[in-house]
């Protein structure tokens, strides 16, 4: 009979994340631009419990004042180098792989997800970050059997770089 009532009282998923961890993980998001997965990885929850826990959260948070400060917007890859440049920090560039299923049999270009590095199917995306870990630009995703450098020379990151930074007191 027990067993029953506790089934029968309240709706809904029951939160796998106390809410301090909640908190923690919606700060640790805001704070350093850490994906939803990689948050899930280290809570060990779904991915949809971390989504699901920052949006409970963030209201909170901006009801008590707190919020994301308008700070710089950097949304193409060209205001990131020279935002770089500008400010005379360095940037870390590196191209990272996500693990995708398996394309359906049939489709023509079932064998370009195919990763080189890791061989399994796989996307792939560049990220520049700040000395700090802060992340300022993550590229759309190509297929696996692009490699690094070709993404780079598709972003037009080589192109930035090879231009250097604009001269100090150029308004671009």
């Amino acid at each position: 009979m027990s067993r029953l009532r506790k089934r029968a009282v309240g709706a809904g998923a029951k939160h796998r994340l106390v809410f301090v961890d909640r908190l923690l993980a919606a700060l640790v998001h805001l704070r350093h631009a850490t994906t939803h997965d990689v948050l899930a990885c280290w809570f060990g929850v779904d991915r949809s419990t971390i989504t699901r826990a920052i949006g409970e959260v963030r209201p909170l948070l901006a009801e008590r004042g707190c919020t994301v400060s308008p700070g710089v917007r950097l949304r193409t890859l060209a205001e990131v180098v020279d935002h770089l440049g500008a400010s005379g920090k360095t940037g870390i560039v590196d191209g990272t792989e996500i693990r995708v299923r398996r394309p359906a049999a049939g489709r023509k270009d079932r064998d370009t997800f195919i990763s080189g590095k890791s061989k399994q199917n796989a996307v792939k995306s560049m990220v520049v970050t700040d000395g700090d870990g802060r992340v300022l630009f993550c590229s759309p995703t190509r297929r696996g059997s692009c490699a690094d450098i070709t993404h780079a020379r598709q972003l037009g990151l080589l192109k930035l770089l090879a231009d250097g930074p604009p001269p100090r007191g150029d308004p671009r």
